[in-house]
């Protein structure tokens, strides 16, 4: 009896206890949740379908650049300087990285961390295109790259950035920056440190040139794209049927557009060395 009275009177003093700890985590919740803050935004899914679209370029470029190579190697003549068609053909796979660098920098704004995930990538963009200046200066001293593709594309979205919130602006912005820079041309932008800006008379001797003008106008014109194409994004949902190994590459645009000539010239070294033993 006794210990069925001890049994009895422990569920009351446990009850008590509980009944305790609930009032005291009722009375702390309202305060502890203004503590703690709003709960994180989960990132947003990265569109499948732009990454594949910038895949689809990056295959265009090293078939380009892949091209470009077998003239260095000797195997081949092509004409990249004046050659209409292989302007064409680089200006729209350029034409193609910068729009879709604008478009981007659109989408970006709606994550959570919008701000650090810019300073993020540009620094990431620029560390890089010092590491391609680098490395075009061993290679070709005499005509390195001192303001090539991802220069153009750093510099580009810090200007193009303070516009992303107004596509009409940044629309006309960009149809200006491009027809200057398509149209204008004066000695002065011939030397350093000008020329990065474009008005050049000629093409300066090195092995990449993406002048400020025109092109930031057309990361400027991928805003306005971006904002057309936000509420739309379904409609490119096709391009995500393609082979997975494109939205990979478009996912890792950088890494791949650092590695894919230093392979492309490795295996035509290696094709030449076997050629010249066989």
């Amino acid at each position: 009896m006794a210990g069925a009275a001890v049994t009895r009177r422990r569920p009351r003093a446990a009850q008590a206890t509980t009944a305790r700890r609930g009032a005291a985590a009722a009375a702390a919740g309202p305060a502890a949740a203004v503590a703690a803050g709003p709960a994180p935004t989960p990132p947003l899914p990265r569109n499948r379908a732009l990454d594949t679209l910038r895949g689809l370029a990056m295959v265009a470029m090293i078939a380009y650049h892949a091209c470009f190579d077998l003239r260095w190697f000797g195997y081949a003549r092509w004409d990249f300087e004046h050659d209409p068609r292989w302007i064409a053909a680089r200006s729209a796979i350029l034409g193609t990285f910068m729009l879709l660098a604008g478009v981007s920098l659109v989408l970006a704004q709606r994550r959570p961390d919008a701000r650090a995930a810019f300073v993020r990538h540009v620094g990431q963009v620029a560390g890089a295109a010092l590491l391609v200046t680098l490395a075009s200066y061993a290679a070709f001293p005499a005509t390195f790259i001192r303001f090539g593709v991802l220069h153009a594309i750093a510099v580009s979205l810090l200007i193009a950035r303070p516009l992303v919130a107004w596509p009409r602006v940044a629309l006309v912005a960009g149809l200006v920056v491009i027809a200057a820079g398509a149209t204008l041309a004066h000695p002065a932008f011939d030397r350093d440190p000008l020329g990065f800006i474009g008005f050049m008379t000629h093409k300066p001797a090195t092995e990449d040139y993406v002048p400020l003008f025109p092109w930031t106008g057309v990361v400027l014109v991928g805003v306005a794209v971006g904002h057309a194409l936000a509420p739309r994004l379904d409609r490119l949902a096709p391009l995500a049927r393609l082979p997975r190994a494109l939205a990979t590459m478009g996912r890792h645009g950088l890494v791949v557009y650092l590695l894919h000539q230093p392979v492309l010239v490795a295996l035509l070294w290696l094709a030449t060395s076997a050629r010249r033993l066989a």
